[in-house]
């Protein structure tokens, strides 16, 4: 376990850890976690920013500890082109802790099943209504803010990391295996064999990902759910990203081959797939691993881009990408910043924490 030592020492890798593991805990949780449903709209709540947090009751000044007000939309000034807030503050909600809100269920399990991918229900789960925050009044707290359509931004985002985050490691279990096996069975019989997968792999390197992914999904029917397209998106960037790493093991399996463990497994007389599988391939782990890390973000910005674009994960479920889509529109950027920063800064974070918790594995395995 010298590695380990080794990672736990290293700042940037732990840093990059801690990130991830609390992003993957608020996905996991994320019903929990978000204090409303990401699909609720508010009425009269459109494009409401940031609930301001009160200590104090603004009519009678008294100490109530943290608390919010009712909060509405109203007439929109024409000289800013903001719209005026309207505060009721005869109405104040108390803030706190495992409040109870709208019901949800807890590890129910649904399974899109081809050709049409129809969602057969494996387990129904249990029903709870308890989340980490809320107000125990009327008022509504928005973390940040609101959409056009009146949903809690917050509960969108941590609903939508779901989709950013999974969908890296939904890629890399499809494309790591891909690039394992045909890697392997290039490198270690070699000849024709090698001539023919090698050839394959190079034509798979030339298509340009981002590209295959915009025409694809321009021509996609506009009637595939989310789910639908999530699966699609997964298995076309698998289907083409494996490829570079079935060079990278090819060359580690070329060496490999000729070590004497390997003799002495075929000696013994070891099937050739046996000995890919049980001898060969378990001597590239360390840099499977590092490379893992390292390739998880590119899912998770080819999702994000596509949904961006609108060809990705479309509205009302929630995805990073999605949720950036509205910073094509300049005045956003200007009126509601709160609808594009959160998005932007944690897929910023995520693939920072991916990348450096990779350097840290590449240090720790391979230090040469």
């Amino acid at each position: 376990m010298n590695w380990w030592r080794k990672l736990k020492k290293n700042a940037l890798a732990r840093i990059g850890a801690s990130l991830l593991l609390v992003f993957y805990l608020t996905a996991i949780t994320a019903d929990f976690v978000a204090p409303y449903s990401p699909y609720t709209s508010e009425i009269n709540g459109s494009l409401l920013p940031p609930t301001e947090i009160y200590w104090r009751d603004q009519t009678t000044q008294k100490w109530l500890g943290p608390h919010i007000y009712p909060t509405e939309q109203g007439q929109m000034n024409l000289e800013t082109g903001k719209r005026e807030l309207m505060v009721n503050f005869d109405q104040p909600s108390p803030l706190r802790f495992f409040v109870k809100g709208t019901p949800y269920k807890v590890l129910e399990i649904n399974l899109p099943l081809p050709p049409n991918f129809e969602t057969v229900e494996l387990f129904s789960g249990w029903e709870l209504d308890r989340h980490l925050f809320g107000t125990t009044g009327e008022a509504k707290f928005h973390l940040l803010g609101t959409d056009e359509q009146g949903r809690d931004q917050f509960s969108r985002l941590i609903h939508g990391s779901r989709i950013s985050l999974f969908i890296g490691l939904f890629g890399i279990a499809i494309s790591f295996p891909l690039g394992m096996i045909f890697g392997g069975i290039s490198g270690y019989f070699g000849g024709w064999i090698d001539g023919i997968i090698m050839r394959f792999v190079e034509v798979l390197m030339t298509i340009p990902t981002l590209y295959l992914l915009v025409a694809l999904a321009a021509v996609l029917p506009a009637s595939l759910t989310s789910s639908q397209r999530f699966l699609l998106i997964i298995v076309i960037t698998s289907f083409v990203s494996w490829s570079g790493l079935a060079r990278v093991i090819r060359g580690q399996v070329l060496s490999i081959k000729e070590r004497e463990f390997v003799e002495a497994a075929r000696a013994l007389g070891g099937n050739s797939f046996y000995i890919i599988l049980r001898h060969v391939l378990p001597q590239t782990a360390t840099y499977i691993i590092i490379s893992a890390t390292l390739a998880i973000p590119s899912f998770i910005l080819a999702e994000s881009v596509l949904s961006l674009i609108g060809l990705g994960i479309q509205q009302p479920d929630p995805s990073w990408g999605n949720l950036l889509s509205v910073a094509t529109n300049a005045s956003v950027l200007v009126l509601q910043p709160w609808l594009v920063w959160p998005p932007a800064i944690l897929i910023i974070l995520t693939v920072l924490a991916f990348n450096l918790l990779g350097d840290g594995l590449r240090d720790a395995l391979a230090p040469r």
